[in-house]
């Protein structure tokens, strides 16, 4: 029995150190490979990486009430007070939202008040109008009675003294011109009476126009689906959906979208810096983060030439449109979308990681090697892993990934490769004083900043020389820009401008001592300064 037990406990104990040395080996793989990578030799993508949101290319509006077209209607932001939840698959005709009808009932109503008033004020016009006719009408009837009696009376009295003769002839020349002015004023009042007339019934038929655009406007408060679709709301500039209690503006006055399923693309903001490189045409490949299972490829079809600034973001970017090949029912507007968008490709490379690539004091690029060298090595294009390597390095060497343990002890090798490097840094620098050159000589003939009116300057230009700028903060050699040259252009621009002043002055002197008591003006020289 001692026996038996002895033996399944040697048993065990030759297991557990079989496992033990298994795992060791294992784990000892694992730390090699992480330990080490290798060059390799293959495509090399340059990528621009963004995120983005899923939309449709084509979407079709459901519009709220239409302001501009009603010039008595007052132009004001309207409330949403209810709408259908966002997904929602509609027909032609459902409901979709409600607006806020207080701020329009109101109005609606004073302009009603007003309608009443105006109806009441030509009613009252006619009635008036009508009396005052008839009473001129009647006054010149009895003027014209006057007449006939003032005509009697002269011809009665021809056997009389020639005064009485002569006070006939005038009462009947009164009673005359009385009459004429009667019908002179009556057809005055009869085509004041007509402006008048016209003058109300004008302001009746815009007011009551006024109240039929603002009941056709109300009208709309309800706003229901053109065609069939899911809605999708709307957001507005400032990129917030418009939801239950946002409002629309009479300038942008859609409340939400159907979007066409079909054809998809990824809206999608680039940085100031990237988007050089970024360019219509260019593949893109696409991850959608509800279904990271699948990838998508897409074309950039739109890049925008303004920047802008969003919200809670520094730096300036700009709108990428990628559209998506093809089409998935199972994408809908809004979804979150990875791009990487491929700006360049170059084949038959040699390249390895980023982190692996080391650099001392002297900003000199070099990688530690599996054999115990410390291989110099030169840098090209990279991207946001690894790095092209263009001399330096063979496919399929094993190097670090990162920094060793007794690295002094590694052997530098590559030394010839320095002198090449530092070529490329001096011509580098050459470029970018000879762009900052034309910079300052076109600011010099323009009279102002490049890019202002009166510039010379060509896009390209201008693009060469931010991307100069951009690349000399983080190329390989690390080293600060050198701005003393133009230092120097500058002190010898303030100093050309600070003697032209000194000139100018000493004439206003020269002048106004010849004009003023004769005495010659004395210019204070260095010499007199001193004394």
């Amino acid at each position: 029995m001692m026996k038996r037990t002895l033996i399944i406990t040697g048993i065990i104990v030759v297991v557990a150190i079989i496992v033990l040395i298994v795992i060791s080996k294992v784990t000892s793989k694992k730390d090699v490979a992480n330990l080490y990578a290798e060059s390799e030799k293959g495509q090399f993508d340059i990528v621009v990486t963004t995120t983005g949101e899923l939309q449709a290319k084509k979407s079709t509006d459901i519009f709220g009430p239409e302001f501009t077209q009603s010039r008595g209607i007052r132009a004001m932001d309207i409330k949403i007070t209810d709408i259908v939840p966002e997904g929602t698959e509609v027909k032609g005709g459902d409901y979709v939202a409600t607006l806020d009808r207080t701020a329009f009932d109101n109005s609606l109503k004073d302009e009603l008040e007003r309608l009443t008033t105006y109806e009441t004020n030509l009613e009252m016009k006619i009635l008036d109008t009508a009396v005052t006719l008839s009473n001129l009408r009647d006054n010149i009837k009895n003027l014209g009675f006057s007449v006939e009696e003032a005509a009697i009376t002269l011809q009665q009295s021809k056997y009389e003294p020639p005064t009485t003769i002569r006070q006939a002839e005038i009462s009947l020349d009164k009673a005359n011109r009385t009459l004429d002015q009667s019908k002179r004023g009556y057809s005055l009042r009869v085509e004041q009476a007509k402006s008048d007339m016209r003058t109300n019934k004008t302001n009746l038929a815009e007011q009551r126009t006024r109240v039929g655009d603002i009941q056709t406007v109300l009208s709309k408060f309800i706003i229901t689906a053109p065609s069939s679709g899911m809605i999708i709301y709307k957001r507005d500039r400032m990129g917030a959906k418009r939801k239950l209690g946002s409002s629309i503006s009479p300038w942008d006055n859609v409340v939400a979208t159907l979007p066409d399923m079909s054809s998809m693309m990824s809206k999608t903001y680039v940085n100031e810096i990237d988007v050089s490189k970024v360019k219509t045409g260019q593949h893109v490949e696409i991850l959608v983060d509800a279904f990271p299972e699948k990838s998508y490829t897409g074309t950039v079809t739109t890049v925008a030439n303004i920047g802008e600034q969003l919200p809670n973001a520094d730096a300036k970017v700009f709108e990428v449109l990628i559209e998506v090949d093809g089409s998935d029912p199972i994408l809908r507007p809004s979804m979150t979308t990875g791009n990487k968008i491929i700006t360049k490709t170059i084949d038959n490379v040699t390249f390895i990681p980023l982190e692996s690539v080391q650099a001392g004091s002297d900003s000199i690029p070099y990688v530690y090697m599996k054999n115990g060298t410390r291989q110099v090595v030169v840098l090209g294009e990279s991207n946001e892993n690894n790095v092209v390597i263009e001399q330096g390095l063979q496919p399929g060497t094993q190097i670090y990934i990162n920094t060793p343990a007794k690295a002094e002890n590694f052997k530098l090798v590559g030394e010839e490769l320095v002198s090449v490097i530092k070529d490329r840094a001096k011509a580098k620098k050459a470029e970018e004083m000879r762009l900052r050159q034309e910079a300052e000589k076109v600011k010099v003939e323009g009279g102002g900043m490049p890019g202002r009116p009166g510039m010379n300057i060509t896009p390209e230009m201008m693009q060469r020389f931010q991307s100069r700028r951009d690349n000399q903060q983080g190329g390989q050699n690390g080293a600060p820009r050198d701005s003393a040259a133009m230092k120097r252009m500058m002190k010898m621009r303030n100093n050309q401008q600070g003697g032209v002043r000194d000139t100018s002055a000493r004439q206003r002197r020269r002048q106004s001592g010849q004009k003023g008591t004769g005495q010659k003006s004395q210019v204070a020289t260095p010499a007199s300064v001193n004394k």
